[in-house]
């Protein structure tokens, strides 16, 4: 028994009975290995062996490969004060599966301050010396399991990602479990508005800052909150203000993909079983499984929203912006035209000019226009492509296909066919170079031999590699085009007298405005403003004889003018 003096009188020191599980042992395990089991044996033990002053430290759900767990940190720091002076664990695996560390605290610190150490199963007692020469190799076999278990646990994610399933079991604010399915996820109808709300001040030109700051005036639950007060269980701490909605919150939002309706697998890994640092993969490396759920957003709004986060816009000084705010740009040097906004200007004098005229101290000419100028000259443009595409679509899509703004049908399939072949052909190399090694190792295969086969598979994968990364870029660009195309027709369509443009109007179909700089003749001063559409570019209105000539053309040859979309 451990007992320390304090003021001339002997105090006993606490024994500590310490119990862990981890949601990564099997069933079997976790039978055995139960929280409540542990503390049963544990505490027929201390009672047996005479320890009164006991105390249970537990950790339930925490892996055994790290040792920042919440009650054993807490724990070490009561040893490290002295008020401890026995620990006792079920078993080695249950105080951690880390052999270096298991090391160290149990055969140098714990001595150190005079702290016995115990494990039951293994018959580890410091105090004795009984067990404690094997007690490496328990040590050693425990990582070993953890390792297992981990490959076990991601060969069972890859199984699941292979058959079309979900890895992740976290359900986004906006979804809900299906209570018939656990698997499937159904709308949640009033976080579901939410999340609608929250893209549609996107698409109006809001920040995140600025929508977070909208949803708190107009009392929206944040999500914790608004699980808290259905009696849905969550993982997140609830706000001191139920209603302080964070920027960053906004932002997991509006990048969150899943709101299509599509799976997301492989966001995320970690460095090793040992390291459960979070690393976040690259966009490129994340498999997306469509229609797994009902969607929130529609894809196009999505991709649209995820386009103009690329090109945030800045308020001025005055806190004034304009409609087209991100989208001017100088044709001459390929700057931004800055949107220019004084308190001592009205409205109609606010104007946008090119960001490298700095006061004719720049290397670029002024390239100015009044911004309800431009507003005119957009809306003009926008009215006669509405009105256009209303009366003769079938024309429209015809001028697109004529300048290869969407890539043919049989381009786009030799693409996607040459780049699943180059990606089983770069895992296919992988293969041969590991079994070069292997002969080579085995004396099968010469040094020069091996040097050579090495050399012509690595050089081959390198060209692969790079071939199949670009025919991901021009399929994912096709595909882009295909969905805002989508996204402005449908927009265009539904046009029908419009009045005054709107920041989701713009944001929906505008992708590039450049203004040219400014041509003096006939006494007056002209500016050339070329507007681009989103996945259109720049179109030219035809005349009606042009539109004849075109409609004869498309019923005479109608499969040339077919659209991935």
């Amino acid at each position: 028994m451990t007992t320390a003096k304090t003021n001339g009188q002997t105090e006993e020191k606490i024994t500590a009975l310490y119990c862990r599980l981890s949601v990564d042992d099997d069933n079997k395990d976790m039978e055995s290995n139960s929280i409540l089991n542990q503390r049963q044996i544990l505490s027929d033990f201390a009672r047996k062996e005479g320890y009164t002053n006991t105390m249970f430290f537990v950790d339930d759900g925490v892996s055994g490969t790290t040792f920042q767990r919440p009650s054993f940190q807490r724990m070490e720091k009561m040893a490290e004060n002295g008020e401890i002076g026995t620990i006792i664990v079920k078993d080695l695996s249950r105080f951690g599966r880390e052999q270096v560390e298991m090391g160290r605290l149990t055969q140098v610190v714990y001595p150190s301050l005079g702290i016995r150490f115990i494990a039951i199963q293994e018959r580890v007692d410091t105090l004795t010396g009984d067990g404690v020469e094997m007690m490496p190799f328990h040590n050693i076999f425990n990582e070993w399991y953890a390792a297992q278990t981990s490959k076990k646990i991601r060969a069972v994610w890859q199984s699941k990602a292979e058959h079309g399933e979900r890895v992740s079991s976290t359900v986004p604010y906006g979804y809900r479990k299906s209570e018939e399915n656990p698997k499937q996820w159904v709308i949640d109808e009033p976080a579901a508005e939410v999340v609608r709300k929250i893209y549609a001040l996107c698409l109006a030109g809001r920040g995140p800052s600025q929508i977070a700051r909208q949803l708190e005036e107009e009392q929206v639950l944040v999500p914790s909150a608004y699980y808290e007060s259905i009696g849905r269980k969550h993982a997140q701490k609830a706000p001191a203000n139920p209603y302080a909605w964070d920027q960053k919150t906004v932002v997991g939002i509006l990048e969150n993909r899943q709101y299509t309706g599509c799976a997301v697998n492989f966001k995320t890994t970690t460095v090793s079983y040992k390291v459960h640092k979070t690393i976040y993969k690259p966009k490129e490396e994340y498999q997306i499984i469509p229609d797994m759920q009902e969607a929130i957003i529609s894809e196009e709004q999505w991709l649209r929203v995820q386009e103009l986060r690329e090109h945030r816009r800045r308020p001025t000084k005055t806190g004034r912006t304009s409609l087209f705010s991100g989208l001017v740009y100088c044709p001459d040097c390929g700057a931004k035209l800055h949107f220019s906004a004084a308190k001592s200007m009205t409205w109609n004098q606010e104007h946008f000019r090119c960001a490298n005229y700095k006061s004719g101290r720049g290397n670029c000419t002024i390239h100015y226009i009044r911004d309800v100028v431009l507003e005119r000259i957009v809306l003009e443009a926008v009215s006669d492509l509405a009105d256009f595409v209303r009366c003769y679509e079938p024309v429209f899509l015809y001028m697109l296909a004529k300048k290869n703004s969407a890539m043919r049908q049989k381009e786009y399939r030799r693409l996607q066919q040459a780049m699943e072949n180059g990606t089983r052909r770069i895992a296919e190399i992988d293969r041969l170079i590991e079994r070069v090694f292997e002969q080579n190792a085995a004396g099968i295969l010469s040094d020069e031999r091996f040097a050579l086969m090495l050399k012509k598979y690595e050089q081959e994968q390198k060209e692969l590699t790079a071939e199949v990364a670009e025919s991901r870029k021009t399929l994912q660009s096709a595909e882009q085009q295909a969905v805002d195309l989508r996204l402005i027709l449908r927009t265009l369509r539904e046009m029908t007298d419009i009045k005054e443009l709107t920041p989701t109007l713009v944001n929906s179909l505008i992708e590039r405005i450049e203004v040219h700089n400014n041509d003096k003749y006939d006494g007056h001063c002209h500016v050339k403003v070329d507007v681009y559409f989103t996945a259109v570019g720049m179109i030219d209105i035809p005349t009606e004889k042009e539109i004849r000539a075109m409609m004869e053309e498309i019923r005479n040859n109608p499969q040339d003018f077919k659209f991935v979309a």
